[in-house]
């Protein structure tokens, strides 16, 4: 959710690249290196000290990895805003280069394939965040009663941003990390996962956080302040207990109940578009930050200051609901590149208006795609090409052109196969958690379902700035021809004639209608389209 721009057409949060004033160490991804794509990370533990005062950080981590096969180098990426003291590889020191935001570690024997651990040392000062979450960075604040409160936003540097890793979206942790982290004792650090202690030393506190679950990088991250927190018992919809927590500013207390209804609520809504809550087994969080907000799994960053709007008569966050929706759609069903990031932010999005749809009706639900529709650039596919880096490939549209793909699609299919297909994608083992995906799965999986190819559709909304053009001949006798000119594959098309709407399945031979006056095509807007009149 980076660089984002409120648009109440749709609720939702809209990306706009401004590489051009961008530093282009804080962008993520792009083509693998090749020293990197034999490694497989397993795992993270991240042990560091905060000091406030200084706004740095100092400790270490350990990344452990599988390698694919023999190497003399291993390489890390990690923002050049620390010293790194020294780094070990399965217990012995080695010789290393840190420089231009890579650590290269030149081994002093070949490391054999399999299993392997290595902790760097480090510690410095982290890059200040200017306009989080816009920009990442670090977060060095206080709240309004003098407290010290500090947040990370990360999403487009990704987690080199504060440590080493393989910063690349293709490969996630998946047995996921270790969050140790020590600052004064009169604060709280929220974390992903389950808070496994709290040990007290004096004038500071060590908060140890897990989470067993693959998880991608810039989720990998710990915000601290004078933090409250209020749970409550929740049963998913598939029976399984857990808790649902809010970690809000203790001078916040007050908002904390009515915020978790809502919450509960966005929860329930959620479930029943897409299946049990993916994290059940740790917890169900959210915390209060200085910035607007980031879907980092398991404890979301809220900051939309509990301004709330009205949906079916009663309190509504678009923040909360979205960024609660990317922990199905970013967090369980994860992209493996970066060019095919409208899974996360557009299917996120459609999600929000599902919202709408669920407590004020299917009128108000496609009054939010007949204005979106002209917040729709158009000006790049929003699937350019592989090996995209963030910076590249956010753009506004994979929101709301993505979202607005899911409601031509829902259109197109018919809810009785949609809506179930849409489900069994995000609750498929083989779409989640460890199984990344690209569009490619996404457009095979939805043509099976509905049995019949749809990659002319997907190629055409995602792959293409091209509008569905749609021809319409008028003929002797009250009679006209209507055509679709740039798609291979018949759709459904609303026409109304004589001020009565029917549905007809239209291809490039196209059909003949009767009608007395002009006929109107597509009037409720299902498709992005442009219609000529001969």
């Amino acid at each position: 959710m980076k660089r984002i721009a409120v648009t109440a057409a749709l609720m939702g949060v809209f990306i706009f690249a401004n590489a051009q004033t961008k530093d282009s160490v804080l962008t993520s991804g792009g083509k693998l290196k090749p020293e990197q794509a034999i490694m497989d990370v397993r795992h993270y533990t991240i042990a560091l000290n905060v000091f406030f005062n200084q706004h740095t950080i100092d400790g270490f981590t350990i990344i452990d990895v599988i390698m694919a096969k023999p190497t003399k180098v291993l390489l890390f990426d990690l923002m050049d805003d620390y010293k790194v003291s020294s780094v070990l590889v399965d217990g012995n020191k080695q010789a290393f280069d840190y420089s231009k935001g890579l650590i290269t570690i030149n081994l002093n024997k070949e490391l054999p394939a399999g299993k392997a651990s290595v902790k760097v040392f480090y510690g410095g000062k982290p890059h200040v965040a200017r306009r989080p979450p816009w920009d990442d960075g670090f977060t060095w604040t206080k709240d309004s009663t003098g407290h010290q409160w500090m947040a990370i936003t990360a999403e487009g540097s990704g987690g080199k941003l504060y440590y080493p890793c393989k910063d690349h979206p293709s490969d996630e942790p998946n047995e996921g990390v270790d969050l140790i982290i020590t600052v004064p004792k009169d604060l709280v650090v929220a974390g992903p996962g389950l808070l496994q202690s709290v040990k007290k030393h004096g004038k500071t506190a060590t908060y140890h956080w897990k989470t067993n679950y693959t998880i991608n990088n810039y989720s990998i991250l710990f915000n601290v302040g004078d933090y409250k927190v209020f749970k409550r018992p929740y049963t998913t919809c598939d029976g399984h207990q857990t808790t649902v927590q809010f970690y809000v500013l203790t001078e916040h207390a007050d908002k904390a109940e009515h915020f978790l209804d809502m919450f509960v609520k966005t929860i329930h809504e959620q479930e029943k578009y897409f299946g049990e809550y993916p994290f059940w087994k740790e917890k169900i969080a959210m915390c209060e930050t200085p910035h607007l907000g980031m879907e980092h799994q398991t404890m979301v960053a809220y900051g939309n200051k509990f301004r709330y709007t009205k949906i079916g008569g009663d309190d509504y966050d678009w923040l909360m609901h979205h960024e609660f929706g990317h922990e199905w759609w970013g967090n369980k069903v994860t992209a493996k590149d970066w060019a095919d990031y409208w899974i996360h932010e557009g299917i996120c999005s459609f999600g929000d208006a599902l919202y709408t749809r669920e407590f004020a009706g299917e009128e108000a639900y496609n009054k939010i795609f007949q204005q979106s529709i002209y917040g729709i650039q158009n000006k790049l596919p929003i699937v350019q090409h592989p090996d995209m880096d963030e910076e590249a490939a956010y753009i506004g549209d994979i929101y709301s052109k993505g979202a607005f793909f899911m409601h031509t699609l829902r259109y197109v299919m018919g809810d009785t196969v949609f809506f179930p297909a849409l489900k069994k994608f995000v609750t498929s083992p083989r779409y989640t958690y460890d199984n990344l995906v690209n569009t490619d799965d996404v457009e095979q999986f939805f043509t099976k379902e509905e049995g019949r190819d749809l990659k002319p559709l997907f190629d055409l909304y995602l792959r293409t700035t091209n509008k569905l053009d749609i021809h319409v001949q008028a003929l002797r006798g009250n009679k006209y021809l209507v055509q679709l000119q740039n798609i291979s594959i018949p759709l459904p098309l609303d026409i109304t004639t004589d001020g009565k709407t029917n549905r007809s399945m239209v291809d490039s031979k196209g059909i003949k209608i009767d009608s007395k006056t002009l006929p109107l095509i597509d009037p409720e807007v299902f498709y992005i389209k442009k219609v000529t009149f001969e």
